[in-house]
């Protein structure tokens, strides 16, 4: 049985919701898991299933089945992993553009930022780990609506782009049509946007990167300008200079960051505590955890050599008595091979995670 104290932090109620929600996506982790291991064995891959976690770290089918919640946001993450590592961008705003939202978060040292305190899943409060994200209603596929002002989304075309755009042949006007116009693009065929008023697409493009610039803003904690990088199959629509940032960065194969992200994600482990220190053991209760936080990196398949402890933050309780802590780590390290072939034979013999 999974507890709510195994995966959630702070918040009993929102953290009783976490594990209700975790327990409710169980029947649906275990199908999943299963199909991809039996389509696996069909193409005679020794090899595990190893998922993406929203934290950008790996996770075994064990886990994946324990802590399916833990899968949330795990692409966006991906993406923010994968323009670090096209960019050389570890500290950033990354905006990755798809084709019905963008969706905006923050690289601190290489890993996205984590929402620092509840959040919201489907309407329902929750206390688990999530990254910090916001998501707009512009993409490839947004809907160009004449006016004053002009707008451009949050309504899309999505997957019938290339049916329905009009550099594609068909009657809707969308963010796609734009950049073409625009010589962004060499998708579609820019002839069938001959006719379009400059205006109108200036004002579309310009409307596009406002609201870029809006999103990078929320995004924030502070002022000053920051670099910005920008993925997904969606990054031509932003071309201009971003007011925000510092430089804007668009790194080759932007559009498969994702792929990339997932491709070399590492296994972590987070501890997330609440613990009193007493004058003069705030180093040894802090080791402590730290070597916690390397073991439980360890257990999840990390190589020992090679487990590093990423951050450590450390926040005071109100209200609570003197020394209360809540104590927060991150440990990475590399997929430890040794791992990956134990868990492939525990599944061919027919074990289980």
């Amino acid at each position: 049985m999974t507890l709510s104290a195994d995966f959630g932090t702070l918040g009993l109620l929102e953290r009783e919701n976490a594990a209700i929600i975790n327990a409710a996506l169980g029947g649906a982790a275990q199908e999943l898991l299963a199909s991809f291991e039996r389509a696996c064995a069909a193409l005679s891959l020794e090899t595990p299933v190893f998922l993406t976690q929203n934290d950008g770290t790996l996770m075994d089918s064990a886990r994946a089945r324990r802590f399916p919640v833990l899968t949330f946001a795990s692409g966006p993450t991906n993406s923010m992993r994968g323009a670090m590592l096209l960019a050389d961008e570890p500290d950033a705003i990354v905006v990755d553009i798809g084709g019905t939202t963008s969706v905006l978060g923050v690289l601190v040292s290489g890993y996205p930022r984590q929402a620092s305190g509840a959040v919201d899943s489907g309407g329902v409060r929750t206390s688990f780990r999530m990254p910090d994200l916001i998501s707009l209603g512009i993409g490839g596929g947004s809907l160009v609506m004449p006016g004053e002002p002009v707008k451009v989304g949050p309504r899309s075309v999505g997957y019938e782009l290339t049916r329905l755009a009009r550099c594609f042949g068909g009657d809707v006007l969308t963010a796609t049509d734009v950049a073409v116009a625009l010589g962004r693009t060499g998708i579609g065929d820019a002839a069938r946007l001959v006719a379009l008023d400059p205006r109108l697409v200036d004002a579309a493009d310009a409307r596009i990167h406002a609201d870029i610039e809006d999103g990078i803003d929320r995004m924030k904690t502070m002022r000053g300008e920051v670099p910005v990088v920008l993925v997904g199959g969606g990054a031509m629509l932003v071309r201009r200079p971003l007011r925000g940032a510092s430089h804007t960065v668009t790194p080759p194969h932007a559009g498969v960051a994702n792929a990339v992200g997932a491709a070399a994600a590492q296994v972590g482990a987070e501890i997330d505590r609440v613990v009193a220190i007493r004058p003069g053991q705030r180093d040894a209760v802090l080791q402590a955890l730290k070597t916690a936080t390397i073991t439980a990196a360890c257990e999840a398949g990390a190589l020992a050599c090679t487990v590093q402890v990423l951050h450590v933050d450390e926040f005071p309780i109100p209200y609570a008595a003197e020394g209360m802590r809540r104590v927060r780590m991150k440990a990475l390290g590399d997929l430890d091979p040794r791992h990956a072939r134990l868990r492939t034979a525990s599944v061919r013999e027919g074990a289980g995670p």
